[in-house]
Parts: structure tokens; C-alpha cells; sequence
């Protein structure tokens, strides 16, 4: 059976606990990452793969409009970034449970160095975000038959 390496932080159980206690009392979380100091109020999962042709990344954004995500590269990091609103559909509804998160999110990842970044596209349908990163072109071996004088 062939075995898989997951990349395995201990910050990244520390941040897992501080977001459980920030939803515990309803209050914001500081993004994870940390790069951009920016506030958001939950994190959509997100799993990636690889093919031999390009990387995926899944990401869950149930309810989430395509005009509410954005998707953008800078400095070889590809962040996901968008709102998810609460919408009331009728004001004599009453609410008796809401688990589901609302508001601002944001997600980072550090592209790796074969990404071809002009090419990378984003589609979404039925609350999964799709980020297709092709691998760039590896330049093909050159003979260059040299002379001898």
C-alpha cells in the first residue's frame, strides 16, 4: 500500500484550538496564516492535489455567490478570499439554531515553484470552489553538437 506525506504543523493544531474557542463565543478569528493581519470570521476547507499536469485546489463555500470570491496570486502565494452572507428570507422566520458560518474568510497558500501562474483559472458549482494551477512547461533537453578544432 503506498503511503502519502500530509505536511504536519503543530501551529497549525494550536490555530485549530484558538478558532474552535472563537466560535465557542461567536467572536472573529485572526486569519491563520497570519500574513496579512486581516480578521476573518471562518475558514473553508480546502484540499489539494496533484495530477502530472496540474495542482487543484477544492475548497467548500456552500451559499458563497462567484461575485463574493476572489482569487488572486502575488508574490507566489495564491489566496482565496470572498464573503459568505447571511440572508434572511422572511422576517417572521425564527431562528432556533444557525451552525453555519457567515462573513469574511480568507485562504493562502504558497504556490509551489513549478506553477505556471498565467495560466491558473478558478470555477465554482454546487459549493465548491475548483483552482485549476497548471505545471509550467519543463524546458525540453537542448543537443547542441559542438565542433571540435
Amino acid at each position: 500500500m503506498p503511503m502519502t506525506l500530509v505536511n504536519w504543523s503543530p501551529l497549525r493544531e494550536l490555530d485549530d484550538i484558538f478558532e474552535r474557542y472563537n466560535r465557542l463565543f461567536h467572536r472573529p478569528a485572526v486569519a491563520a496564516t497570519g500574513e496579512t493581519g486581516e480578521v476573518v470570521q471562518w475558514r473553508p476547507a480546502a484540499n489539494i492535489s496533484e495530477t502530472d499536469k496540474e495542482y487543484l485546489i477544492k475548497a467548500e463555500l456552500p451559499e458563497v455567490e462567484k461575485k463574493d470570491v476572489q482569487v488572486t496570486v502575488q508574490e507566489g502565494v495564491i489566496t482565496l478570499r470572498g464573503e459568505r452572507r447571511f440572508e434572511r428570507t422572511d422576517d417572521s422566520e425564527k431562528q432556533h439554531r444557525v451552525e453555519s458560518f457567515y462573513g469574511s474568510f480568507a485562504r493562502s497558500f504558497a504556490l509551489p515553484a513549478d506553477a505556471d501562474e498565467a495560466r491558473i483559472y478558478a470555477e465554482s458549482k454546487d459549493g465548491v470552489l475548483k483552482v485549476h494551477i497548471p505545471k509550467a512547461q519543463a524546458p525540453k533537453p537542448k543537443q547542441v553538437e559542438i565542433q571540435v578544432k
